[in-house]
């Protein structure tokens, strides 16, 4: 007998037969003598179309409303996964982010878990009930409904595992577990049957789509026993963990990230604290900069080139413009057609010549490199978006899975 909170994302409930599907894998655990906290996300497409809704009727309404308007998405699901559980004939109850005891910071959108009230959640189970959660929603200290942001649903049931002490923490998916690569698109991807926090941190963050980073972090700093599960197919899964055993494998995934835009400042004087100045500037618009590449400085000048999520390219192109004349800079060039594909693993940093493949697999690919990014369990490179595919499949052959 043990706690297990399972998450179950918005494919996993989309419709009548997915919910009853989910309703059986819960109530299933249950009868193992389980106490069972389910966290559950919106149904299928459900949070798009309340922005489009939202769209009809405000082109720019507040974050606070927004919040107001899209977490309905989940309250919906958690009372029709309650109601099918009723009827399979188990105790049941469902609850909000708000009734769960979700504590949120106060800044709507994209808040953080400030602390969870575990009272009324210790309280159903202690009546032997199912409690079914709303995932990505909380409350902030003005009494107002707060969502997570993206992911938030993972990061939700992480939260819950590590304030409830869980035994572990089921994340349910589409997918059989995790990949060396998206199976959608590399048709001899193969599935991990345990992969170490630090290495699926960096996939999750790099573009795998399979958990969110946030909540990768989470269960790391707070030793949550995580596995990605199906909901689809009754089968073993990947586990999470601390640390893996690395023999030959050095290279454990290959991810691609399509969202990305990069940013030149042309001609900016090469002197002390320029690069201060720019990226201050994106620190002040909250704009995330990852891969940095800053040239030698030449005829007392230096380009500083890096990139940004495609979604605020525009942003931080007004910010470097509006800063032009005090930056010192010639000009900005930006562009917003571009991929990041990464190989990640944790037996790379001992391992001589990682690097040198993944080139010589995009060169024989015929993809250009435009950017590369380095650490210890990671490599990175900035391709034209229209090759992303390509070089995604060429990079996974090229390694040993």
């Amino acid at each position: 007998m043990g706690l297990i909170v399972q998450k179950f994302g918005g494919t996993s409930v989309r419709d009548a037969e997915r919910i009853f599907n989910v309703a059986r894998i819960v109530t299933e655990t249950y009868d193992a003598g389980n106490d069972v906290v389910v966290v559950v996300s919106a149904q299928g497409d459900t949070t798009d179309d309340l922005i489009e809704k939202a769209a009809e009727i405000n082109s720019n309404p507040s974050k606070r409303e927004m919040d107001v308007l899209l977490s309905t998405g989940e309250q919906i699901s958690i009372s029709l996964l309650a109601m099918a559980i009723e009827k399979l004939g188990y105790p049941v109850v469902s609850l909000t982010g708000r009734q769960a005891g979700f504590l949120t910071q106060t800044n709507y959108g994209n808040a953080r878990i400030k602390k969870i009230d575990t009272h009324r959640l210790h309280r159903e189970l202690d009546k032997h009930r199912i409690v079914v959660v709303a995932g990505f929603q909380g409350l902030n200290r003005f009494d107002d409904i707060t969502t997570l942001g993206r992911g938030g649903s993972d990061t939700s049931a992480v939260a819950l595992a590590a304030v409830l002490h869980a035994d572990l923490c089921q994340i349910y998916t589409d997918v059989d577990g995790v990949y060396t690569a998206d199976p959608r698109i590399v048709k001899n991807a193969k599935k991990l049957d345990e992969i170490s926090f630090d290495e699926m941190l960096e996939l999750a963050s790099l573009g795998a789509q399979v958990l969110h980073n946030r909540s990768v972090e989470m269960a790391k700093k707070y030793g949550v026993k995580m596995e990605v599960v199906s909901s689809l197919e009754r089968k073993p899964g990947t586990k999470v963990k601390e640390a893996v055993k690395v023999e030959k494998l050095l290279v454990r995934g290959v991810a691609k990230d399509d969202d990305v835009a990069r940013i030149a400042v042309v001609g900016l004087p090469d002197d002390p604290g320029v690069a201060f100045k720019v990226f201050t500037l994106m620190a002040k618009k909250k704009i995330n900069v990852d891969i940095i590449l800053q040239s030698i400085g030449r005829h007392n000048t230096k380009d500083i080139s890096f990139t940004v999520p495609a979604g605020q390219l525009d942003l931080a192109k007004e910010a470097l413009e509006e800063n032009l004349e005090e930056l010192g800079a010639d000009h900005i060039d930006a562009a917003g057609s571009f991929s990041k594909v990464s190989i990640v693993g944790a037996g790379m940093q001992s391992n001589p010549g990682v690097a040198a493949k993944m080139f010589e697999a995009l060169y024989e690919a015929n993809v250009n490199i435009h950017m590369i990014s380095t650490s210890e369990i990671k490599i990175s490179v900035l391709i034209d978006r229209a090759d992303s595919n390509k070089a995604l499949n060429a990079v996974h052959d090229a390694f040993e899975f």
